[in-house]
């Protein structure tokens, strides 16, 4: 059989294009593991070039950089720091993006009565969970613990952008939510530089978009409280956040009870109830204040506190091993 000159041109020419397209459609999958804010971020982008993912994980790195730099109340030069310095003393000007991530912080504290409060870096440290403890603290200790926590007691003038904290001594900490703000600031960097999909892993705070190299979901699975270390759940993601807090890897017993790291702002007291708190939802620093909020509150109350928030969905699994799941999940 011959093949004419022309009817080879064609035949290279649309292996060429067939060649080109596979090029431009093939997906590189990156992942980086570094410590930022004091914890685990794991950055993965899936891009057409390998080098460019890279690049594009640098470019998140320092955004969540940036953010520490900014809010981090362990850091001297924060914004945050120079705001607790100056506590019942005058307010302290801060770039817009800190006063309206403490604004939305206040809003949760109002939604829940307190149960989540980002003025608990006051609390006085009366639990400890490093294995010191032999007894359970005094009441009249863990009413003095709280004594400067109290959200009420944030100050925020719009006009001047300033945070004041009314009591000498009381501090606000962005540990509960910060991370999770992070990492929506790292997919939104991300998607800005037209990365299609990726996840940025805040130590468990986490902000997913786009499919997986293959086309399928991404998956993440849910711990099992009673066995930590094996999966109780596999759960599909794709463009949303899912946030997890529980009790079950930081506890105390004592005179065998057990005793959850998560205090409670108002009463200073652990939260009881539930073991484990996931909550999905469009970004991850409103799971975040979700997931924490719902372990203080309890069972009842945060199928309630769900309500108010139609977008997000939560699975809640009590200290007795019964799994409630929002209606919509």
């Amino acid at each position: 059989m011959n093949v004419n000159a022309p009817s080879l041109l064609k035949i290279l020419i649309v292996f060429i294009l067939q060649l080109l397209i596979f090029s431009a459609q093939a997906q590189y999958l990156r992942k980086r593991t570094t410590m930022l804010m004091g914890s685990k971020f794991e950055i993965t982008i899936v891009a057409t070039d390998s080098v460019a993912a890279e690049r594009h994980i640098d470019e998140v790195i320092g955004e969540v950089s940036r953010i520490e730099n900014m809010i981090s109340d362990w850091k001297s030069s924060s914004q945050v720091s120079e705001v607790n310095r100056n506590a019942g003393i005058h307010p302290v000007k801060v770039d817009r993006e800190v006063y309206e991530l403490t604004r939305r912080a206040i809003v949760i504290s109002e939604a829940t009565n307190g149960a989540f409060d980002i003025s608990f870096a006051a609390m006085e440290k009366v639990w400890k969970f490093d294995g010191t403890m032999t007894e359970v603290p005094s009441p009249d200790d863990i009413r003095r613990s709280v004594q400067m926590v109290g959200y009420k007691n944030i100050i925020l003038d719009s006009a001047q952008c300033t945070i004041f904290l009314k009591l000498p001594g009381m501090k606000i900490g962005f540990g509960s939510i910060g991370k999770g703000y992070a990492a929506d600031r790292g997919q939104q960097i991300a998607v800005a530089s037209d990365i299609k999909s990726g996840i940025v892993n805040a130590s468990g705070d986490m902000r997913a978009w786009g499919r997986q190299p293959d086309g399928t979901n991404w998956k993440i699975g849910i711990t099992n409280p009673f066995k930590p270390g094996k999966v109780m759940k596999i759960v599909p993601l794709r463009d949303e956040a899912v946030v997890t807090s529980g009790n079950y890897e930081n506890y105390i017993v004592l005179q065998g009870k057990r005793y959850s790291h998560i205090i409670n702002p108002t009463t200073g007291y652990p939260a009881e109830g539930l073991s484990s708190v996931t909550v999905f939802g469009p970004d991850a620093e409103t799971a975040n204040g979700l997931s924490t909020s719902i372990i203080v509150l309890g069972r009842d109350a945060g199928v309630k506190l769900m309500n108010k928030y139609p977008g997000f969905r939560v699975i809640m699994i009590t200290d007795k091993g019964r799994v409630i799941k929002s209606a919509n999940l």
